[in-house]
């Protein structure tokens, strides 16, 4: 499966549209992780466990993305874009969404 944030893939041309795509999650760290990163803002720095937590989100939600394309029998996910929003404290939706094609 090609998975681009651009609108075409060089070498091919889009046969069809078969539509929008898209795969959350929502994330929160664990009480021990959450104290050490309150621990992190008091110093400054990178807050690892969240660095930590939002890749995995990312990465969970674009399988999923994925996955629902290869349900419609996509070659392709195009025009791919990512999107955080806090849903409570220390939590984070992570949205992978794009349009889902046939290459020729």
């Amino acid at each position: 499966m090609i998975v681009s944030n651009l609108s075409e893939v060089p070498g091919h041309s889009v046969v069809q549209t078969l539509g929008p795509v898209k795969g959350n999650t929502v994330r929160a760290k664990h009480l021990g992780k959450d104290f050490l990163a309150g621990l992190r803002t008091m110093v400054g720095g990178e807050i690892r466990e969240y660095t930590e937590m939002l890749y995995e989100a990312r990465a969970e939600a674009e399988a999923r993305m994925v996955a629902e394309a290869q349900q419609l029998g996509a070659d392709a996910v195009l025009c791919v874009r990512y999107t955080t929003s806090a849903v409570m404290q220390n939590a984070a939706e992570i949205l992978a969404y794009g349009t889902a094609v046939k290459l020729g």
